[in-house]
């Protein structure tokens, strides 16, 4: 399936991966290279949104939330983000930075549960 983007956000995209938050640089630190057994990508554009950290194989959105995401109106994008990630048939996992900071392992453990879970990757 083809998931098309806002070409308008790419340079977004790139700016957010320049200026990741200390919580994405501790996360990526795992997540790259395949570390999990499946290829994660950052800041990746999906639709008229960028995802902290996405799994193609897994259709798996990874979103990591900040204090700003703790106010009404991010509240709202956030549900309508995660609306339209659903009605595409993109799972997403979400974590507080400060879980990423201080408890790793948990972090870590969830994201496994759910790639060992996931159907698409016992078929590999």
């Amino acid at each position: 399936m083809i998931i098309h983007y806002n070409n308008n956000l790419k340079s977004l995209a790139s700016k957010l991966r320049n200026e990741s938050t200390q919580s994405e640089i501790k996360l990526w630190k795992y997540l790259k290279g395949k570390q999990l057994d499946v290829r994660f990508i950052r800041q990746k554009p999906i639709g008229p949104y960028i995802i902290d950290f996405y799994c193609k194989e897994l259709k798996l959105a990874i979103e990591l939330d900040g204090l700003s995401h703790h106010f009404e109106e991010t509240m709202q994008k956030d549900a309508e983000k995660e609306s339209f990630l659903k009605n595409i048939g993109i799972h997403i996992l979400r974590f507080e930075d400060k879980d990423v900071m201080g408890d790793i392992d948990n972090v870590l453990a969830e994201i496994m549960d759910f790639i060992e879970s996931s159907d698409s990757h016992k078929q590999q």
